[in-house]
């Protein structure tokens, strides 16, 4: 089962990965892409916690060294915020 959501967040910020001009955006970035990808496809679902836990780091690069790509970063977030509506729990 493929989760939707947590795919297209991948998708964006693979993107967001290439168009920062940030070295350690791009770095970061790339990782949480293919965080949420292996995520989106694992036979069991994240728990709240990791989800927030993305975020924050997207927060963290959205007003920091990956400044440049922040809308990207946020659809990303909107992305996950989405999937987490669904999730049970917190």
């Amino acid at each position: 089962m493929t989760r939707d959501e947590l795919a297209s967040a991948s998708e964006l910020l693979e993107s967001a990965a290439e168009d920062t001009g940030s070295d350690d955006a791009r770095e970061r970035l790339a990782e949480l892409a293919d965080q949420l990808d292996t995520l989106a496809t694992d036979e069991r679902g994240p728990d709240h916690g990791r989800l927030a836990r993305i975020q924050s780091a997207l927060n963290d690069l959205s007003s920091g060294d990956a400044e440049d790509v922040a809308g990207a970063i946020e659809d990303a977030d909107d992305q996950i915020n989405e999937y987490r509506s669904d999730l049970e729990g917190v």
